[in-house]
């Protein structure tokens, strides 16, 4: 193949130059220029979207709370390019509310475009609500005591002794206005209905909505005490038992009565109620004096609780043996007159 051109090649080339026009270098400079601006400004389309921000408080004094349930979301709508509307995701954009002037009340504020920072390119165009609703109120810490309900009664000759709350009291911090209504924690009813003996069981408290807020759905133990009915019996002529150990021993008075409260039970079945008890003395002091120990026996069936005792202190006599006869002397004759 030729490397050189022929006349007619040469002649054709010239008449195309000649064909297109002198400015073609600029008009093609111009075309790419206008395909870059379409596609870095038309091409990217301008969209509107509409995104949730987060509401953030921040620098609350810390003696101070926010006890109303403000918005905690706003509806912003962004306008800007496709590329960079269509990135924008929930939590991206938030709405900062500076609370480090704020004093007790209600304070209003305004959701304005500018408060909302977002990216070069891109502009606020509405907020939805305009303005935030914030009721400010002292936060103090005050303690409560747990009260509980009840209704019906424990099974016959029995009792409802007493009920241990556990806790006995809650500590709550939060607005001085939703805890000064409050006194007392109560607790929902308690049915003892035909109860017979202790029971424990959890039970939740009755808490309006502004303390459900603080602390949440709560529940207490309660510890149910339930006792048999007692009564109070005097027993008369309960011996003391005495372990001898100087001789032969006698207590002055023998017999104490005794005092003592016993469940009911107890009193119907028992006939002999001194055999519910053992007595022995202590303590001995020089004059013979000794104090009067009353207990209940190990097999005894259910609580006994003694309350009094006549005499509490007795006094104990030695005694001697009696003397023996005397023997006839030797040299006397028994028969003689």
């Amino acid at each position: 193949m030729s490397l050189y051109k022929t006349p007619l090649q040469i002649h054709d080339f010239k008449d195309l130059q000649e064909a297109w026009p002198k400015d073609w270098t600029l008009r093609f400079i111009s075309l790419a220029l206008a395909v870059l601006l379409w596609y870095f400004v038309g091409g990217d389309d301008t969209v509107d979207k509409n995104v949730l921000a987060p509401v953030e408080v921040i620098n609350l004094p810390r003696d101070l709370v926010i006890s109303n349930q403000f918005k905690r979301e706003i509806e912003v709508t962004i306008s800007g390019s496709r590329s960079q509307v269509l990135k924008i995701e929930k939590g991206d954009i938030t709405r900062q509310v500076d609370l480090s002037h704020a004093v007790p009340g209600t304070m209003v504020i305004k959701n304005e475009p500018h408060m909302i920072p977002v990216s070069r390119g891109m502009k606020v165009l509405r907020i939805q609500p305009d303005s935030l609703i914030f009721s400010l109120d002292k936060l103090i810490q005050k303690q409560l005591a747990v009260k509980p309900v009840t209704t019906g009664a424990p099974a016959s000759h029995y009792i409802l002794q007493d009920i241990v709350m556990k806790p006995e009291t809650i500590s709550i911090t939060g607005p001085q206005a939703v805890l000064a209504q409050v006194d007392v924690l109560q607790t929902q009813v308690i049915d003892i209905s035909g109860m017979s003996q202790p029971k424990q069981l959890q039970i939740p408290l009755v808490l309006n909505p502004g303390l459900i807020e603080l602390i949440g759905e709560t529940s207490v133990t309660a510890d149910l005490v339930i006792v048999e009915e007692t009564v109070e019996k005097s027993i008369s002529g309960l011996p003391i038992e005495l372990n001898s150990y100087k001789g032969i021993r006698r207590i002055s008075p023998a017999t104490v009565t005794v005092t003592a409260i016993l469940p009911r039970s107890l009193t119907r079945e028992n006939n002999n109620l001194q055999s519910l008890f053992r007595v022995t003395v202590e303590n001995e002091t020089e004059e013979g004096k000794m104090t009067v120990r009353v207990v209940p026996r190990e097999q005894t069936a259910g609580p006994i609780r003694v309350v009094k005792v006549e005499p509490l202190v007795v006094t104990y006599v030695e005694e001697k043996p009696d003397a023996l006869p005397s023997l006839p002397k030797q040299d006397e004759d028994p028969l003689k007159e």
